[in-house]
C-alpha cells in the first residue's frame, strides 16, 4: 500500500508549481543576478519542505538547466540561468496581462548595418511560407537592425516573454538546421512592421525588424539615424 501521512507528503516532490516556487524564493534572495550561498536546509525552511526534498528540487532544477550550483564550504552557491529567469518572466507576464491588460513597450535606437545574413535567411522557403501564412505578408528579404542601449535591450527581452507572439518554427533543409523565431506586431517611426526575436542570435545589443517593404527605403534611413519603436502585446 502507498504510504500516507504528513511526513511523507512533506518529503514528496510537489506537483506543478514547485519549479516556480523554488525559483521565486531564490530570485528573492538575489540569485537572479548574483550567486547566493544557501544550504538545502535553509531553502527547505523557506519553501516548507524537508532538507532532502529541497535538495532534490535543486538537483532537478540543475538538470533542467534552470540554475547552476557549486559547493562553497558547507553551503551551495546558486545562480539562476537565463532559462530560469525567462521562466519567471513568463509567469510574471501571465499575471500582469491578467490584471493589467496588454502591455506596450517603446524604446529608441540607431540604425546599424548587420552581418548581411538577414537576406539569406528570410529568403529560405521554409521561412517564407510560414511568414506569409502567419504574418499575412511575405517580408522584404532583409532585416532592419537597430542598435540599442541596455535599458532598451531589457525592454526588448521582456517582449520576448509575452504570450501571443507569432511563432516561426525552425526546420531542416539542405543538411542545415534553421532556428525558430517569434514575431511581434510593431511600428518603427510609425511604420507597420514586426519585431523578430530569433531563438538564436549573433547580436547582443541589436534588435531586428522585418516588414512587407524595405524599411530603410520606406523610412529613408541610413546607418546612425535614430528610430523609435512601439510594440503592443498581441
Amino acid at each position: 500500500m502507498p504510504e500516507s501521512g504528513p511526513s511523507r507528503r512533506k518529503d514528496r516532490p510537489r506537483p506543478t508549481g514547485d519549479t516556480l516556487a523554488v525559483l521565486k524564493v531564490l530570485a528573492h534572495a538575489g540569485a537572479d543576478h548574483t550567486p547566493i550561498l544557501i544550504t538545502s536546509r535553509e531553502l527547505g525552511e523557506r519553501i516548507g519542505v524537508s532538507q532532502q526534498a529541497a535538495d532534490r528540487y535543486l538537483v532537478a532544477l540543475e538538470k533542467r538547466g534552470l540554475l547552476t550550483r557549486s559547493m562553497a564550504a558547507r553551503r551551495q552557491r546558486l545562480l539562476l540561468t537565463a532559462e530560469g529567469r525567462a521562466l519567471l518572466r513568463a509567469e510574471y507576464q501571465t499575471y500582469r496581462r491578467l490584471f493589467e491588460g496588454p502591455a506596450r513597450v517603446s524604446f529608441s535606437g540607431t540604425v546599424t548595418s548587420g552581418l548581411g545574413e538577414g537576406r539569406y535567411y528570410l529568403s529560405q522557403p521554409g521561412y517564407v511560407v510560414q511568414f506569409t501564412e502567419r504574418l499575412g505578408y511575405t517580408p522584404y528579404p532583409g532585416t532592419l537592425n537597430v542598435r540599442v542601449g541596455a535599458p532598451a535591450l531589457r525592454k526588448a527581452d521582456l517582449v520576448a516573454s509575452w504570450a501571443g507572439g507569432l511563432r516561426i518554427d525552425g526546420f531542416e533543409a539542405s543538411g542545415r538546421t534553421f532556428g525558430g523565431a517569434t514575431c511581434f506586431p510593431s511600428r518603427l517611426n510609425g511604420h507597420p512592421c514586426h519585431l523578430i526575436h530569433p531563438d538564436r542570435s549573433h547580436y547582443r545589443d541589436v534588435v531586428e525588424f522585418i516588414a512587407r517593404d524595405c524599411l530603410r527605403e520606406a523610412l529613408q534611413l541610413k546607418d546612425g539615424d535614430p528610430v523609435a519603436a512601439d510594440i503592443e502585446e498581441p
